[in-house]
């Protein structure tokens, strides 16, 4: 495997319509890769449309003939790289919506699937209430995809609260976490940095947390600051939050080195404890 490589993590406003919105992805895709280099991309939760009840129905597709899939597929086949399409809202058959994420590799297959397995209910009062279980249906396996590079485990916003599922992917053999979410404006300044360099440092891995550009005129206003931090804990690359594109040199060397340093791995203590991986594929 190659023990280095590009990740982009685009951080995007929407535009007028979900079309419109998915053109102006497309753009930034091809710009990501043409421009700078990346060799992995990786789009927010609700990348072309508002995030909020009211608009996942209206916007939900069936995968993989909906228009979102399509043009995922069309931009990883012909960029010639692996993209993590954020998130859509997802139909299936029995009219059930998911939080889903889509992966396509370089050559335009569907290499993975991840609906969002913990849902956003929350409630701080005086600040913010929100409900995603009254739409959306919670997934029921946890999502890893082999890349050239590494295995990488895939959770959506919320997931990246809970350190089990992060602990698994470890078990797994990731060595990078992929986190497309919308964090707002109390979650996000409360703990958006401190679960994404958690996450990385408690397993010794790269983790990237992916969110929206801010829109203060929007219904749901995400927190932005997309970052991505090292196996060490330390932000190795971040924005603000404007629209921007967050490149990160993986360097997988580092993951083994700090595993190496502080072998935590190999000093889990099994006989007073476990995470339990229940669904292993």
């Amino acid at each position: 495997m190659m023990s280095k490589f590009r990740l982009a993590c685009l951080q995007l406003c929407l535009r007028g319509d979900k079309q419109a919105s998915l053109a102006h992805a497309r753009l930034m895709i091809d710009k990501a890769v043409k421009e700078g280099g990346a060799q992995m991309v990786c789009l927010s939760e609700c990348f072309a449309i508002p995030y909020g009840p009211q608009f996942f129905r209206p916007n939900a597709e069936l995968v993989p003939d909906g228009e979102t899939s399509q043009m995922l597929k069309q931009a990883a086949e012909e960029n010639k790289v692996f993209l993590v399409g954020g998130s859509m809202s997802e139909k299936d058959a029995a009219d059930r919506l998911y939080n889903t994420c889509l992966v396509y590799d370089p050559e335009g297959k569907l290499v993975a699937t991840h609906r969002k397995v913990h849902l956003f209910d929350i409630d701080i009062p005086g600040k913010i209430t929100f409900k995603e279980s009254d739409s959306f249906t919670a997934g029921d396996h946890l999502t890893t995809f082999d890349t050239p590079y590494c295995r990488v485990g895939l959770g959506i916003c919320y997931d990246i609260r809970f350190a089990p599922m992060a602990q698994i992917y470890r078990q797994r053999g990731c060595k990078l976490l992929l986190y497309p979410g919308a964090f707002n404006m109390v979650t996000g300044p409360l703990n958006w940095e401190l679960l994404c360099r958690g996450r990385a440092v408690d397993n010794q891995l790269y983790v990237a947390s992916v969110s929206p550009a801010r829109d203060t005129s929007a219904s749901y206003v995400a927190f932005g600051h997309t970052m991505v931090a090292s196996p060490r804990g330390t932000v190795v690359s971040s924005t603000d939050e404007n629209e921007s594109i967050v490149y990160a040199d993986i360097d997988l060397d580092e993951v083994q080195a700090a595993r190496e340093q502080i072998p935590i791995g190999a000093q889990i203590r099994a006989d007073l404890y476990a995470v339990e991986d229940k669904k292993t594929p």
